[in-house]
């Protein structure tokens, strides 16, 4: 006779994920039952609230830490407090800019130019199905930082992935690049889960285990076949390396950074890297620590080839969304260090970094969102020229996130890049900070062009123009620029308290 366990939670430690989750399904209720003109504030004031109160809760438990929280699938410990923590905070500011419905279409299933897509924007509707699906993304994030079983992992990939697909595609304008883009990211993003499901089986098959503690001790004992150990460590990277978007995993990121809603843009490009690499710096610091020598090489080329690739294209780039979509390739390669370097001073850079880049990506996807004319964003680079003319305000924010991205001392770039190279470096990997030095000189190049051409070239009449931003979007740019130059000034307490906490535990 079959007997079943009754599984034993520690709702306390679970209880952020569980009120993102609560709010998510409390945001489905109300898109079904609430009428159409109070949905948008009520929608938007559940899904700050939930953030809100998610993060407090994560405040309280900070001090916590445990394998047992959910029968031994997700840990709690120093690491995963700070990067479910950073999760909702750029969520927050994400939010913000998704408040901003003017960007989204309000029936996603209307063809492009037609009569009903045409009478549904002349009815002053707006999209509020756009926070639910944060919601849920937010939580499968979160889930994906402290899952420490590979069944745990893939259902919260496809949790956090979902949403997402759909996002990318509700584009009020240029609806079919929008589409496009939702379509590319969902059809790479299945063929990524089914390498990252091919992984688990190879290293099920090693280990005769699906948690991370017993692929680690198969690993340590070297009982299993080696050629199933490598190959699943393979198939499982290519999984998690497309979410960040690395060489050669990179296809889908120009196209949907620039289909996709720039608000969607925005919190995919900043929350996302920071959940994809909280997993894999779990995963390679546990459960793969100790066949280090087997996957440095493969993953140190990766990395070489990423900084190089994703700072010599995004030279030649026209598009301003597809510009920032290279630099984000770029940032992927250069976060790959902090993973290699394999010791506590590349964790805890690496979570400096991927919240630093994430708060510059969110303000800098702002500005986008500013520049229009008559048709809408304006994202040809050559119409920029001459914006610090126009708004030499949001030209100067955007220069600065611009000078972050390349690492220009007293910004939060230049602390974040300076901590992960030495971490590599104190790690003996030199030949990656070598070609991380020069990559991040040839990456300043074009954030320098930019600047050049938004302040010494004089502006076009071709209708583009600064427009005035709501309250949340001036929020968003506010504080993302604060943030950055606190960081490049004074970054010692959060790397501190960064240090504190940067532990996992197995």
């Amino acid at each position: 006779m079959t007997t079943f366990t009754t599984p034993s939670l520690s709702y306390a430690l679970l209880a952020p994920i569980l009120i993102v989750l609560g709010g998510a399904v409390l945001t489905v209720i109300f898109e079904a039952f609430l009428s159409k003109a109070i949905r948008p504030l009520v929608q938007l004031s559940v899904t700050l609230g939930t953030l809100v109160l998610a993060l407090g809760q994560l405040w309280r438990i900070r001090n916590e830490s445990s394998l047992t929280a959910a029968m031994g699938s997700v840990a709690i410990d120093g690491p995963a407090i700070l990067l479910q923590g950073a999760v909702l905070i750029l969520a927050i500011l994400g939010v913000f800019l998704i408040a901003d419905e003017d960007q989204f279409t309000v029936q996603a299933a209307a063809i492009p130019g037609s009569q009903e897509e045409r009478e549904s924007i002349q009815s002053g509707e707006k999209l509020t199905e756009i926070y639910p699906l944060t919601l849920f993304a937010v939580a499968g994030m979160m889930l994906f930082t402290i899952s420490t079983d590979l069944i745990t992992l893939f259902v919260a990939l496809e949790m956090l992935s979902l949403p997402l697909y759909l996002m990318a595609g509700l584009a009020r304008r240029r609806r079919l690049l929008s589409q496009e883009a939702a379509l590319k990211y969902f059809l790479l993003g299945a063929f990524s889960s089914a390498f990252f499901l091919f992984g688990a089986a190879f290293l099920y098959g090693y280990s005769g285990s699906v948690s991370l503690a017993g692929i680690y001790d198969s690993v340590s004992g070297g009982t299993g076949n080696s050629v199933f150990l490598l190959v699943g460590i393979v198939f499982l990277s290519v999984g998690l390396l497309f979410k960040v978007g690395v060489v050669p995993f990179h296809a889908w990121t120009p196209d949907v950074y620039q289909g996709a809603p720039t608000p969607v843009t925005a919190f995919m490009a900043a929350a996302t890297k920071v959940a994809a690499f909280g997993a894999i710096l779990r995963i390679f610091y546990t459960a793969f620590a100790n066949a280090y020598w087997d996957w440095r090489p493969f993953l140190s080329v990766i990395a070489i080839v990423t900084m190089i690739f994703g700072s010599l294209v995004a030279i030649s780039q026209r598009d301003v969304k597809r510009m920032l979509a290279y630099s984000s390739i770029a940032h992927a390669g250069f976060l790959l260090t902090g993973v290699i370097a394999l010791n506590k001073a590349g964790l805890e850079a690496s979570i400096f970094y991927l919240f630093a880049y994430g708060i510059a990506t969110l303000g800098a996807f702002g500005i986008v969102t500013l520049v229009r004319d008559s048709q809408g964003e304006v994202t040809d680079l050559s119409r920029w020229a001459g914006l610090g003319k126009r708004s030499p305000l949001v030209a100067t924010v955007f220069a600065t996130l611009l000078l972050a991205f390349a690492g220009i001392p007293l910004t939060s770039g230049f602390i974040g890049k300076f901590s992960i190279f030495s971490a590599a470096y104190e790690s003996g990997n030199k030949s990656i900070v070598v070609v991380g030095v020069l990559s991040s000189a040839i990456a300043a190049y074009f954030y320098i062009r930019v600047i050049v051409l938004m302040f010494f070239t004089d502006p076009a009449e071709d209708g583009t123009s600064v427009t005035i931003p709501s309250n949340m979007t001036r929020l968003t740019i506010a504080l993302s620029f604060v943030i950055t130059i606190f960081l490049g000034v004074f970054p010692a307490p959060l790397l501190n308290f960064i240090s504190s906490m940067a532990i996992f535990i197995r």
